[in-house]
């Protein structure tokens, strides 16, 4: 298993998964395949009727959550951020969703066995990076921190997807599994939904695998 790490100012690093010298896909690139488009376009005209210019938006948006998420961790690895490529802006609207956090920690109790931590699944041939693997609370689990307005069904897919993984390649087996929406904003507020029964959600996930190899294999990539 290999994983090779590019990194850029402002985004947060892609991770490059190979398998004995195989690159293999990444959980975000399996469950990319379920599509979003009515609810994009949605979204879109939406902001349109605001007078926000989408891309614009979504720019600062993606920005002020990959440096929420990277805080966060921070946090957790007990590492000092490295913030010189960020607004005053960003920074002071990120530091609310890091408080949001800090909030949500006090009421557990965490103890985190891998933290951000590239993985390859050699049976499934995918590759994933957890947010968080280990112990809330005495339970063993995977937490997935997510920056938004909103949780999605697709969310949980992927944590099953990190789920799969982490049992094939570092042999962990997970009980819990989280995901933390931690608001950019005060408008957008903090929400935990947890669940115990990830199976519906690993047979989607399975399912996608299959289908991105098939249609890999119809375009002559096997």
């Amino acid at each position: 298993m290999t994983t090779e790490t590019i990194s850029t100012a402002k985004t947060k690093a892609h991770t490059v998964y190979k398998a004995d010298g195989v690159r293999v896909p990444g959980v975000t690139t399996i469950t990319g395949q379920l599509d979003k488009s009515a609810q994009l376009v949605k979204w879109a005209n939406n902001l349109g009727l605001q007078g926000i210019d989408s891309s614009k938006y979504t720019d600062e948006a993606a920005s002020i959550g990959t440096l929420a998420h990277y805080l966060i961790l921070c946090h957790l690895k007990k590492e000092t951020p490295v913030l010189v490529d960020y607004t005053p802006k960003q920074l002071d609207t990120a530091e609310t969703a890091l408080i949001k956090f800090w909030d949500w920690q006090k009421e557990h109790t965490l103890e985190p066995d891998y933290l951000e931590i590239p993985v390859v699944s050699k049976t499934l041939m995918v590759g994933g990076t957890a947010d968080f693997i280990g112990k809330v609370d005495g339970v063993k689990g995977i937490v997935d921190f997510k920056t938004g307005k909103a949780i999605y069904d697709d969310y949980f897919i992927q944590v099953a997807g990190y789920a799969e993984i982490v049992k094939d390649a570092l042999d962990y087996q997970c009980e819990s599994y989280r995901i933390l929406r931690i608001g950019r904003d005060d408008m957008e507020g903090f929400e935990e939904k947890r669940i115990n029964n990830i199976a519906p959600y690993r047979k989607v996930f399975l399912t996608l695998v299959q289908l991105y190899y098939d249609r890999k294999e119809l375009k002559g990539g096997l």
